[in-house]
């Protein structure tokens, strides 16, 4: 009976271990998101986040981007998306910039000197970086997947947050804009 009791114990303290582990989504529920994206747009459900394919050529017009409420540029671009001619794009604009399954921090898409094959791995544990330059400072993030492992459920986890963080920064925005 001490046997049974103990292989009992065992087996539940096994099982709550790999339950500690698992992790749960809650999706991004707020006010609608539009975001532009350079690439193919994430598959997901269960988030109010609308996605609108965008290109190079059209990065390069702030008035259009004006038009989302942050830009995600995908893991296959990042090294065109590092080019010149897009890094002032990046200081100007007035949303947000997410760079998917970048590794290298925000770094070779800010700094004029520096290209993307020259800038080492910064970051090897984050799943995205984010970058925003509002007025005379700028903000950035980091989004690594939880334990570090690459499945769906880690991956929307990292979506949720950065919906999240695009939220606040559009609701810090209006709280300062002026009233007409």
């Amino acid at each position: 009976m001490k046997i049974r009791l103990f292989c009992l114990i065992v087996i539940l303290a096994v099982l709550s271990g790999c339950a500690q582990d698992k992790m749960e989504v809650s999706y991004y529920t707020g006010k609608q998101l539009t975001i532009g994206v350079v690439g193919e747009p994430p598959i997901q459900k269960g988030h109010t986040v609308i996605y609108e394919k965008i290109t190079f050529e059209e990065l390069k017009n702030i008035e259009y981007l004006s038009d989302f409420d942050a830009v995600f540029i995908t893991k296959d671009n990042l090294l065109q998306a590092a080019n010149k001619e897009f890094k002032s794009v990046y200081k100007t604009a007035s949303i947000p910039f997410f760079f998917i399954q970048s590794t290298k921090s925000h770094i070779p898409f800010t700094h004029e000197e520096l290209s993307y094959e020259t800038v080492p791995d910064l970051s090897p544990d984050m799943y995205a970086t984010g970058y925003f330059k509002n007025r005379d400072e700028f903000l950035t993030w980091g989004y690594g997947l939880h334990n570090n492992e690459e499945n769906q459920t880690n991956i929307e986890d990292v979506y949720t947050r950065i919906f999240q963080t695009i939220a606040s920064i559009d609701k810090e925005r209006n709280e300062h804009e002026e009233p007409i």
